[in-house]
């Protein structure tokens, strides 16, 4: 994993397009837990309902990374941190909301947050182009490397997070 490792040009609109998608997608996402028809509230009770406790501090968590980790994106700024932040968030939605009801978003299933989750790693891999906050910064960080770093610090996250704050009721 080096620094200074400049994107192939031809990956700078592929990464601007892919940051244009996600980072705004997951601002709005945010936007809507604080915002939305329930407001913070009502994600507060959601997240509960999830299992995940103390539930006001996860809800306020999930949506300030997803608006923080959604505007470091769209301006393409500290790769590959924010990406790392996504599959943290992905890998959670999908132990816990998405749990067991199989594929289809739909249905409830996994199959939005695959796709979420799978978008930060691949970002993380291509960078963020020349078209960046971190290209002006001469601070460019593309490759593998960087989408496994991003990928093993997002699952480790959600892993501690899981471990530590998720207990859902039981069901009998």
């Amino acid at each position: 994993m080096r620094k200074g490792r400049v994107s192939h040009p031809h990956a700078d609109i592929p990464a601007l397009l892919l940051r244009l998608a996600l980072g705004p997608m997951l601002i709005t996402h945010g936007y809507n837990k604080v915002k939305g028809s329930g407001g913070l509230e009502g994600t507060t009770k959601w997240f509960d309902g999830l299992g995940l406790r103390p539930a006001w501090v996860h809800a306020r968590l999930a949506a300030t990374t997803e608006i923080g980790a959604g505007a470091l994106i769209t301006v393409g700024a500290l790769n590959p941190l924010p990406a790392a932040a996504v599959i943290g968030l992905m890998t959670t939605a999908a132990a816990t909301d998405h749990r067991g009801k199989g594929f289809f978003i739909f249905k409830g299933g996994w199959e939005y947050v695959a796709v979420v989750g799978t978008a930060a790693a691949a970002l993380a891999s291509l960078g963020y182009g020349r078209i960046s906050w971190d290209h002006l910064r001469g601070r460019q960080r593309t490759g593998l490397g960087w989408a496994l770093a991003a990928a093993a610090l997002g699952l480790g996250n959600a892993g501690v997070l899981l471990a530590t704050s998720y207990r859902p009721e039981e069901t009998t």
